[in-house]
C-alpha cells in the first residue's frame, strides 16, 4: 500500500473587530448592560490578557462564547490565537480616546455598589 502524505493547510482564526469609526457608546453600553459581560470586563481590567477558559466561573462554555462575541462586536475585547490557546484582552486605547473615562467610571461604580 502506498499511503501519501499530504499536509493540510494551516487555517488561521479571525475574528471581525468593528474599526473605530464602528464603535459606538450605544453599543457598549449595551453591551455592559449584562452583569456577566461587566464582570468579564472588570477582570480584564486587572490583567493584560486572559484565557476565555479563566472565566467559566461565571457561565458555561456557550453562554461565554455569546457574551465574548457580544463585547467584541461592541469593540471592548480583541483576541488572538497561540497555538490552540486562545488569549483575549480589553481594547482600553480605542474605547479610552473616544469616550474618556468610561470604563473606569463604569467599573468604578461596580465595584463600590458590591
Amino acid at each position: 500500500m502506498n499511503h501519501e502524505t499530504s499536509e493540510a493547510p494551516i487555517v488561521t482564526r479571525t475574528h471581525w473587530y468593528p474599526e473605530r469609526d464602528d464603535i459606538t457608546i450605544y453599543g457598549i453600553l449595551a453591551a455592559l448592560s449584562d452583569p456577566t459581560r461587566l464582570a468579564i470586563v472588570r477582570q480584564l481590567a486587572q490583567h493584560d490578557e486572559r484565557c476565555p477558559f479563566d472565566f467559566l466561573d461565571l457561565a458555561s462554555k456557550q453562554n461565554l462564547s455569546h457574551h465574548m462575541k457580544v463585547l467584541r462586536e461592541a469593540g471592548l475585547i480583541m483576541s488572538r490565537y497561540e497555538g490552540r490557546q486562545k488569549f483575549i484582552w480589553l481594547r482600553r486605547d480605542p474605547v479610552d480616546d473616544m469616550f474618556p473615562g468610561l470604563l473606569d467610571g463604569v467599573i468604578n461604580a461596580i465595584e463600590k455598589a458590591e
